[in-house]
């Protein structure tokens, strides 16, 4: 797990945990302008609890670093269109900007983080450090455990395939049989089938003998009045 001396130093893991803003929020909320999206030095500085003065030291020596993650510096121009686009405000630095002034820096949640990952002296600053790195246990943590839990799988889906493998045989066989007992299936309803047609034929054969043996029977019924005739 990296330290706390490791995000102050290494600017690589500090953009490794650049995506955490949330962060700043669960220590304490980040009051922003306007706009939503930025907030000033003063705002930046009453939020770890300094004075403006260590958050200009610290953005002059990390000024490339804080610009990539989205610092910037409004003049002439731009900071007049800023301006016009947000809420007109009182003068002074308490999370607003004058309307007049040569300057305006304004900070992203993502650079508020990156300071949070740079100011030594502050409390909420590690605080925040804190916060990033104690997460960052919980999912190592989490991932162990799914890791485990995936090995676990694997090693169950093993013995499943070792005992697919041995029931392969016995599968083979089974079908064998049931292939066996089909085919004889079709012979007996061949057979049965055999059987019907005969007795079919047999019902036909017992009906002529009938009619036949019907006809005897009136033929000697007409003898037998002939006979009484005479």
């Amino acid at each position: 797990m990296p330290s706390e001396v490791t995000l102050l130093e290494s600017r690589t893991m500090r953009v490794e945990h650049l995506g955490r803003v949330d962060a700043l929020d669960k220590v304490k909320a980040l009051v922003m302008l306007p706009d939503g999206a930025h907030c000033t030095t003063d705002g930046v500085a009453r939020y770890f609890e300094v004075s403006t003065g260590v958050i200009r030291q610290l953005t002059a020596r990390h000024r490339a670093e804080l610009a990539e993650n989205g610092m910037q510096v409004l003049r002439g121009p731009d900071l007049r269109e800023y301006q016009s686009d947000s809420m007109s405000l009182s003068s002074g630095d308490d999370g607003s900007y004058p309307q007049r002034r040569s300057g305006l820096t304004l900070y992203t949640r993502r650079a508020v983080l990156n300071i949070a990952m740079l100011l030594r002296d502050s409390d909420i600053a590690r605080c925040v450090r804190t916060y990033l790195l104690d997460a960052e246990e919980g999912w190592r943590e989490g991932y162990a455990s799914l890791d485990r839990r995936v090995t676990a799988v694997e090693s169950c889906l093993g013995g499943v395939g070792v005992a697919l493998q041995e029931l392969g045989p016995v599968l083979n066989r089974m079908s064998h049989r049931l292939d066996s007992l089909d085919r004889r299936l079709d012979a007996t309803n061949q057979v049965v089938a055999a059987i019907s047609n005969r007795l079919c034929q047999m019902s036909e054969d017992i009906n002529r003998v009938d009619a036949r043996v019907d006809d005897v029977v009136h033929q000697l019924k007409d003898l037998r009045r002939g006979r009484r005739r005479r």
